[in-house]
């Protein structure tokens, strides 16, 4: 009853609402215009290789400018940057459909999403750091758990969505739609009628980006590697997600080309896929988060490693031989149940193993060894693909994965006792 009276608490903040409301309509129309691209590759070639080069102008911005986007956040008025940014996100996806759609070469495209997503992570740190702005300090917890739950279940959902509206009415409706949840998001977020003075001048932005750029990223990837050969269970767990990302880089795209030709199906199977992987996911989390205390963390890892390597050649394998949707979501949910308590419980061994005034460091150098293992093992599979079966390629990755989690499990397992 008292989380009940806080959630109503919070919904009558009209402040915090229109925030809520924009950031979901805003996680919608993430997914809408990863849906679209996808759809629009496949609409001309639908090569791995074409996969792998216009996913990567969205994940790029990640760690190129993500580590210091986070700096000037705090200095700009935090409403302002969020509309601005989707006022401009608008603009951008909306040139795809007016003038790029029909176009032979690829190039404006990628100018576009990179732009597009780069301006996204301003708006990211922009959408956590104004929340405490919005609310009490005693409703901030439950306001944060709020905005990370439902936003977690929006992208979930988002997919699904996005995938069956840009099968059904093809990329260019998906991109118009992903233009107008931008816009939406933009409206409410300019009617939040809190301010907060921003502390910068637009003439700054330059020399703070320089300065930025040189604290920050170089900054902390040297910190960072310091620290990882410093501390030995920070450098293996930052191993392990190398591993967990650089697999899931390698089947990534091959596994939007093996879902497409084995269920026919363009957007629609693969988004519905990503929904209910994302719901093994959140279910995976809750399941850990509740009975996962007493086992050693690594021994979890890398038993998850080994079920998760069996569980992806037993989807190309099952899904392969007997191509119904049903029976792969099942599979799709058991891989994200799998998946969850590796990041989990990397994240909370890093946590257990860091000094505090270290942790930011941590995790800034740890989303760029994710992102870095991810696109190049993206680039690797997907030119593999050219010349291997995407199904054989996903079974080897899912081979790789098992075996190193059972060397490491078995080989020396008193080091993972903790």
């Amino acid at each position: 009853m008292q989380h009940e009276h806080g959630f109503r608490k919070l919904f009558k903040n009209p402040d915090f609402f229109l925030l809520w409301l924009g950031q979901i309509i805003s996680q919608l129309g993430d997914r809408l215009s990863q849906m679209a691209l996808i759809g629009l590759v496949y609409g001309r070639d639908g090569t791995s290789i074409q996969f792998a080069k216009i996913l990567s102008f969205t994940i790029i911005p990640v760690f190129l400018i993500g580590p210091f986007a986070g700096a000037f956040v705090d200095k700009w008025d935090r409403r302002k940057t969020m509309y601005v940014c989707d006022l401009i996100r608008a603009g951008l996806v909306l040139m795809i459909p007016l003038f790029l759609f029909y176009k032979q070469t690829f190039i404006w495209i990628y100018i576009v999403v990179f732009l597009a997503f780069s301006i996204g992570r301003f708006f990211i740190p922009a959408k956590l750091a104004i929340i405490p702005d919005l609310v009490d300090p005693r409703d901030l917890l439950l306001a944060n758990s709020m905005i990370n739950m439902t936003g977690m279940i929006a992208a979930v959902l988002g997919f699904g969505i996005s995938g069956l509206i840009v099968e059904r009415w093809g990329a260019r409706t998906g991109f118009y739609l992903d233009a107008a949840s931008f816009l939406v998001s933009a409206a409410c977020i300019f009617m939040i009628s809190k301010r907060v003075r921003a502390r910068i001048r637009i003439v700054e932005v330059g020399k703070e980006i320089v300065k930025a750029i040189r604290q920050s990223v170089f900054a902390e990837i040297r910190d960072g590697a310091l620290y990882f050969l410093k501390t030995k269970a920070i450098r293996l767990t930052a191993g392990i997600i190398f591993l967990l990302w650089s697999a899931l880089g390698a089947v990534y795209v091959v596994i939007i080309v093996f879902v497409q030709k084995t269920l026919h199906s363009a957007t629609k199977d693969l988004g519905f896929l990503i929904m209910f992987l994302g719901i093994g996911l959140f279910l995976g989390s809750l399941v850990y988060g509740r009975f996962g205390q007493k086992i050693s963390r690594y021994k979890i890892i890398f038993i998850c490693l080994i079920i998760s390597g069996i569980m992806v050649t037993g989807f190309t394998i099952g899904v392969g031989h007997y191509p119904y949707f049903a029976f792969a979501a099942l599979l799709a949910l058991l891989l994200g149940l799998c998946i969850a308590p590796i990041m989990i419980a990397s994240n909370t061994i890093i946590h257990d193993s860091s000094e505090n005034r270290m942790l930011g460091k941590i995790f800034s150098s740890l989303e760029i060894v994710m992102h870095m293992a991810f696109l190049i093992f993206m680039f690797i599979s997907s030119l593999l693909a050219d010349r291997i079966q995407p199904g054989n390629i996903l079974i080897a990755v899912g081979i790789v994965v098992c075996i190193t989690g059972a060397c490491c499990l078995f080989i020396n397992p008193r080091q993972w006792s903790k």
